[in-house]
């Protein structure tokens, strides 16, 4: 009877964690403003392969849109003040050729090159 109720307990527990993504609302949170830039709250929850990452970005509608890559050197240098940043690399909309896209490593600050099908973090911004 106890291994019923552990293995129930696991299952509940597996079922909330693996709960549907962040919608829209959550992703967008309070916008932080920084120059001309509006910066979502948060980043998507699960990394995308770069089309992925575009068309998410587009979904949430208002001109939201990857950025570009000064403007994600921007949120590099700002990271303190967005905040919610990984030690990770997140997408650029600035492509480097037709296979490859810029982007910029959150952990120690320089942009690289890399292919448009490797899967990343990315977090949507708009003009204002």
């Amino acid at each position: 009877m106890k291994t019923l109720l552990l293995n129930c307990s696991l299952i509940i527990i597996l079922l909330v964690s693996c709960s549907s993504p962040m919608n829209s609302t959550e992703i967008i949170g309070t916008p932080i403003k920084i120059e001309n830039l509006e910066v979502a709250q948060n980043d998507f929850p699960d990394a995308m392969e770069w089309e992925s990452a575009v068309k998410a970005c587009e979904k949430l509608g208002s001109g939201w849109r990857l950025p570009t890559k000064d403007e994600l050197d921007l949120m590099y240098s700002r990271r303190r003040y967005i905040g919610g940043f990984g030690n990770t690399s997140y997408f650029s909309s600035s492509e480097d050729g037709s296979s490859d896209i810029w982007l910029q490593d959150f952990k120690f600050g320089f942009q690289y090159s890399s292919g448009k099908y490797n899967y990343c973090f990315f977090r949507a911004v708009r003009s204002f």
